[in-house]
């Protein structure tokens, strides 16, 4: 009976150990978890074009502010806003019953003056005679000279007021002084005109040039003049062509060229003012339109990285650069100021050769984590032909 009860137990036991090896070693055979996929790109050297934007106010080449010369009524408006004009088109007339009257006054009295002459030139010449005959005294042909000479000094003010007053009554017409379209015209027939009025009675903006005006900041002058190692004109010159972008966002299709920059920075925005000239032979822009500037700046032999690459820690950005173990490990870098908004030109920090993970930045990819690295490039293409098929599926 015990013998029976001895061997029972000594199975169980046996069986208890059996089973205590089988799950230690299933605890040693579990797999360890596996490297996450992270996608890689490896660094070089290379050209970067960064635009940058600068809000512009949009001019004609000329803007003439048309103001009377003359006060006066307007009687005739000739042209309509914005119709396009030529340099001495008629814009306006005024009431020229009272300038023509003045011109009648005016060669009435050049006519009396003239009469005057004439008789003191005869009375001065029969005067000299007599002189030569010793029939009159020096001083009777002397008053007679006198007398023609005031006669003479008459007649040139006569005509010089009938000068006047014709070119008054020119300025009764209102010619265009370029070519240029017409801007507003607040004024219409029945108003009264005038040379002091706050008003002008319209404007002519030659826009078959238009000039953009931007601002650039103190910065951004000492870079185009490298710190002032070159002058702003030599800088100018080695400026690329700037396009610009209209208010609707579209590009405008011709391309301008920087004209020049204020030689004074303004106090109160720390900026100099910038013009832009760009053609405009189809008459599209308008003076007073808005846009946007865009120029790029070009770089060469420069690392430029994916922003979604990067990350910032109190005021410095860093990347995670995947060593040859494959491990992730956090170096900072310093970036060029501008940028397109998508990528950052790298100034130091990163070198050519360097691999860095390019996704799952702040979120999978952590300091001295193990990756499993997957080439960028060939994810996106890998991703764009599963679009691709996706789309034929459809």
């Amino acid at each position: 009976m015990n013998v029976n009860v001895i061997k029972v137990a000594a199975i169980i036991a046996a069986g208890v150990s059996v089973m205590t090896l089988s799950s230690c070693g299933g605890k040693q055979e579990q797999p360890q978890a596996q490297a996450p996929e992270i996608a890689t790109m490896t660094l070089s050297l290379g050209n970067s074009e960064v635009e940058s934007t600068f809000p512009a106010q949009i001019k004609g080449k000329t803007d003439i502010e048309i103001r009377p010369q003359v006060t006066g009524f307007i009687t005739k408006v000739h042209v309509e806003e914005g119709q396009q004009v030529v340099k001495g088109q008629t814009l306006f007339t005024l009431d020229q019953v009272q300038f023509q009257a003045a011109v009648d006054q005016a060669a009435a009295s050049v006519r009396s003056a003239q009469t005057a002459v004439n008789t003191a030139q005869i009375t001065a010449d029969t005067k000299r005679q007599l002189l030569e005959k010793n029939i009159i005294s020096q001083y009777e042909y002397q008053l007679a000279q006198n007398t023609l000479s005031n006669a003479q000094a008459a007649l040139a003010q006569a005509q010089a007021s009938l000068a006047s007053a014709r070119k008054n009554l020119s300025y009764t017409v209102v010619t265009a002084p370029s070519n240029g379209v017409v801007g507003s015209i607040p004024n219409r027939e029945g108003s009264l005109a005038s040379p002091s009025s706050a008003q002008p009675l319209t404007t002519i903006s030659d826009n078959s040039e238009v000039y953009a005006y931007f601002s650039l900041t103190e910065k951004d002058l000492l870079r185009l003049t490298n710190g002032g190692t070159r002058s702003m004109a030599a800088a100018i010159d080695s400026l690329p062509p700037v396009q610009l972008r209209l208010s609707d966002g579209t590009m405008y299709p011709t391309s301008g060229k920087v004209a020049t920059v204020s030689g004074v920075i303004n106090t109160s925005t720390g900026a100099a003012s910038v013009r832009a000239l760009f053609s405009n032979p189809s008459g599209m822009l308008r003076s007073g339109s808005t846009g946007n500037v865009v120029m790029p700046n070009v770089s060469e032999s420069v690392i430029v990285i994916p922003q979604k690459a990067t990350y910032e820690l109190q005021d410095r950005r860093f990347v995670y650069v995947v060593n040859d173990s494959n491990k992730v490990v956090s170096v900072p870098i310093t970036v060029a100021e501008n940028n397109d908004g998508k990528n950052f030109v790298v100034t130091s920090g990163l070198n050519a050769g360097d691999r860095i993970a390019v996704e799952g930045i702040g979120t999978v990819v952590k300091d001295g984590l193990v990756i499993k690295p997957v080439d960028a490039a060939e994810r996106a293409k890998q991703a764009e032909a599963a679009q691709q098929q996706a789309a034929a599926g459809k």
